[in-house]
């Protein structure tokens, strides 16, 4: 069966020692580590030999693994227009001064060094690296997402050019994905250079297919679009290089509130979609379960616990075993070979 694990970006207000002991007692497998609080520090992993070891030894001292490592929040900032709200996300050496286009290339920096990082990191898994290829999970950000509605009027000309500075901006990062032997995972997201399927399609155009490009699966992301999530599965069966177990409602609300959110808080009881603990949302899991048999992922599955209505220990034990009892192997016979005549013989 898949290890289910839980991702740390939204604990890491918790450090690691003391999440790690709460994430197996709520029934984890492991962790996705986030590269902010303390969980996972890339400068470190870079420059002290023994800061992978000791991780290492701090999760299997709770009978934790890790998959992956994620680096959304540096990654945000390689595409995007920056300004102040992203001097809360960054870490002070990717700031800067906060002049634009050096934030933006430090933020590149930074998620090629996480690359590096990730190597190191599971090249030092007790018993070898394991046979789940090195993942590190992000975001991308976007020169184009402010024109998604576009008007003033917006022409594919100006589209394409925000797909050329993705891609002239990520090749050379991906070149270092490849030097490293590691994949990066874009959570398909709303803000990102891709958002549903047409955009994703369009992104990978755009790096020329690159084989260390993929996708870190998160359903929540495309239902409340409208987006066809299971067909996502079937459309890049080859690039599914992780996935994020987490839920999500719509057609809720007060009819006040729409898709683009209203600019009210998550949580509001105004809101027309919501983020929920896995099961208590619209997401079909089954039929992402049976899509994921059907295209051969055999990675984690990592839940991403977010839900404003729920107390998040409970929640996230809930998740836990909710996704394992989801979860199911995919069948090895023919279900109607028992009524073969020439086999019964």
């Amino acid at each position: 069966m898949r290890p289910i694990t839980l991702f740390t970006g939204q604990w890491a207000d918790l450090p690691l020692e003391e999440l790690a002991p709460l994430a197996k007692g709520m029934g984890y497998d492991g962790l996705e580590l986030a590269c902010w609080g303390d969980h996972f520090d890339v400068a470190r992993a870079l420059a002290d030999d023994s800061y992978a070891a000791d991780k290492w030894a701090l999760l299997g001292r709770h009978g934790l693994g890790c998959h992956a490592i994620s680096t959304h929040l540096v990654g945000q900032a390689v595409c995007d227009r920056i300004d102040e709200r992203h001097r809360a996300i960054l870490p002070p050496e990717i700031w800067g001064d906060g002049e634009p286009e050096g934030v933006r290339r430090r933020a590149a920096a930074g998620v090629a060094d996480a690359a590096r990082a990730a190597r190191k990191f599971f090249d030092a898994r007790p018993g070898g690296p394991g046979g789940f290829p090195a993942v590190v999970n992000g975001f991308t950000g976007s020169s184009i997402w402010h024109a998604l509605y576009a008007f003033p009027p917006t022409d594919q000309a100006y589209i394409e050019a925000g797909f050329r500075d993705f891609a002239q901006r990520w090749t050379p990062i991906l070149e270092a994905f490849e030097e490293a032997d590691v994949n990066f995972a874009l959570e398909v997201h709303p803000t990102e250079i891709a958002f549903d399927i047409a955009t994703a399609a369009r992104a990978l155009q755009a790096v020329n297919s690159h084989r260390r490009f993929g996708f870190n699966y998160d359903p929540s992301h495309l239902g409340y679009q409208g987006v066809d999530y299971v067909k996502f599965l079937r459309h890049f069966p080859d690039r599914i290089y992780h996935v994020h177990m987490k839920d999500v409602w719509w057609g809720h609300g007060d009819g006040t509130v729409g898709v683009f959110g209203g600019h009210t808080d998550f949580g509001s009881p105004a809101r027309y979609w919501d983020f929920r603990s896995p099961g208590h949302g619209d997401i079909r899991f089954e039929d992402i379960i049976v899509a994921l048999n059907d295209i051969g992922y055999a990675g984690p599955l990592s839940v991403e616990w977010e839900d404003s209505r729920m107390d998040r220990v409970h929640g996230a034990t809930e998740a836990a075993a909710f996704t394992r009892k989801l979860d199911f192997k995919p069948n090895r016979t023919a279900f109607d070979a028992a009524f073969s005549k020439e086999k019964n013989q």
